[in-house]
């Protein structure tokens, strides 16, 4: 690799990128006065904001670097994960939208509640807060760390941490969720620009000939549909598994659906999450097919998440590379601001507010940016220790294939089936995490070798049962108290009669059909 250095010009666009975020954080932060307008942005986010917010929040430092470092390690199929996230936004639509804006939920584990009862709000809170903190922004801010050191390797990663997590905790703070959102669209676009730049780049070193660059990699490499002993991701895995946790980090994430729940109303809810989804799918084109082009273009990297900091500091020219770097800053302030705000909304309003209901809105607000410093601080501490653990995608998604089965279990139950109980949606929240934690230590410990993912579907199934028998053998609902609540087929029909054209089901279909046509033709 050659000395890595940045020209005045690229220098000069990222220190005018940060300008403009401090702008916009200055700007919103005078409109920001009730705890409303720090949380969920006054309810007042449309379908584009919404949209474009949930494809930068997701695509942040460690997507970006995960994706291509595992491409690079093990091939395309890591892509699985990206594909599955436009199928489950399409479900989130369909069965949860209209009962998360009905309902005028701040926080998810608030419709648990509603459905259940104060134990289960609590217990997905903390689980909820746990994994916003220790894995979502710890390791946001990690990868930032690992992009900021290519080009500026004299600064240790402990103060880069550091200075990232100041940055993002401050201007989060300021503006809350509209801060977030308005720089999640700029990020977007940058992300979008800058990767498909890179792509393109990194494709002319193959004359821009599919069957040059094919030739240069295995078959096994450019398969999305992997064999059951497969290290990286086997069929069963994608099968069984990626569904568990894509339904968990696009429908019952807080930081993720708390855009959602700004949205003005059902329509541009649903609308943003098809956009978010639509943009998801071309991830496998720009963020994960440039890293398996990276096998032949750098090969030998001992560190797989260096690939995609490698690829902007080698192949992009002048000015160019100040855009992409200012995309990946972008990416590291994305997943970081989303996950501070969140935690933040959910300590506040699960268990501040709820033991002091006299607070007014601004008391709230006020509350709400201390807890998000105080957050950030913990995440900041926490980050520079996942250097221990095996690649920076696959530490976040071992952490939700032990955690996430059992809550998916009860939201999928308790909005689909009217006999679910309250004791039975709490009861498995705490035996199937106890059965996850007995499981984990047993495989780190080498007594079971299963693929995390299938482990994250076995999981699941598990608590679907413990969730069903305890139902069936306890106290039932009381009649007609989850009508409102119970989905029903009528629910996904749109407010108003629409042409076919401009009918969201239609759109969705699209949606469906593309995505299933690109896993067939890298199957």
């Amino acid at each position: 690799m050659t000395e890595i250095s940045l020209s005045s010009i690229d220098i000069a666009i990222i220190i005018g990128y940060f300008m403009l975020i401090i702008g916009i954080g200055v700007w919103v932060s005078k409109r920001t006065e009730t705890g409303e307008d720090l949380f969920l942005a006054g309810r007042t986010l449309g379908w584009g904001v919404i949209g474009f917010s949930l494809f930068a929040s997701n695509i942040s430092s460690t997507t970006l670097i995960g994706l291509s470092g595992d491409a690079y390690r093990t091939g395309i199929s890591v892509a699985n994960y990206e594909w599955m996230a436009a199928i489950v936004l399409i479900l989130m639509a369909v069965f949860f939208i209209p009962y998360y804006i009905k309902s005028s939920i701040t926080t998810i584990p608030e419709f648990l509640e509603n459905r259940f009862d104060v134990r289960s709000r609590k217990y997905f809170s903390i689980i909820t807060i746990f994994l916003s903190i220790a894995v979502d922004t710890a390791g946001g801010l990690y990868a930032g760390a690992l992009v900021v050191q290519v080009f500026f390797p004299e600064i240790g990663i402990w103060y880069t941490i550091l200075g990232l997590g100041i940055f993002a905790g401050l201007y989060t703070a300021a503006g809350g969720l509209k801060a977030v959102v308005y720089t999640d669209v700029l990020q977007a676009v940058i992300l979008l620009t800058g990767s498909t730049i890179l792509t393109v780049l990194m494709f002319s070193n193959f004359d821009f000939s599919w069957e040059a660059f094919r030739s240069t990699v295995s078959d096994d490499h450019m398969s999305m549909i992997r064999p059951l002993d497969d290290e990286a991701l086997p069929w069963l895995g994608t099968l069984i598994g990626v569904p568990i946790l894509g339904f968990y980090y696009w429908a019952t994430n807080q930081y993720i659906v708390q855009r959602v729940l700004g949205a003005r109303d059902i329509k541009n809810a649903r609308w943003g999450a098809m956009l978010g989804g639509a943009l998801k799918v071309t991830a496998l084109f720009i963020m994960v097919i440039p890293g398996a082009m990276a096998i032949s273009v750098f090969p030998g990297l001992e560190d797989p998440d260096m690939v995609f900091p490698t690829m902007v500091a080698n192949v992009l020219p002048i000015g160019i590379t100040g855009l992409v770097l200012a995309g990946l800053i972008s990416a590291i302030l994305s997943s970081i601001d989303s996950t501070l705000n969140s935690a933040s909304t959910l300590i506040t309003m699960d268990f501040v507010k709820p033991k002091n209901p006299n607070l007014d809105n601004k008391q709230i607000g006020k509350i709400g940016r201390w807890t998000t410093i105080i957050l950030m601080l913990v995440a900041v501490l926490w980050a520079p220790n996942i250097v221990h653990f095996e690649g920076i995608f696959r530490y976040i998604q071992q952490a939700f294939s032990y955690i996430v089965p059992p809550v998916v279990a009860i939201f999928f139950m308790g909005i689909l089936w009217k006999r679910g109980s309250r004791h039975a949606a709490f009861w498995t929240l705490v035996s199937g995490h106890s059965i996850s934690f007995l499981i984990f230590i047993l495989s780190i410990n080498g007594y079971i070798e299963l693929h995390f993912t299938i482990t994250a579907g076995l999981l699941t199934a598990l608590s679907f049962l413990i969730f069903y028998l305890i139902s069936i053998f306890g106290e039932a609902p009381e009649e007609g108290s989850m009508d409102t609540i119970i989905w029903k087929p009528k629910d996904a029909k749109p407010s108003e009669p629409l042409p076919w054209y401009k009918d969201y089901r239609f759109h969705s279909a699209m949606i469906v059909l593309a995505t299933v046509a690109i896993v067939i033709a890298f199957w």
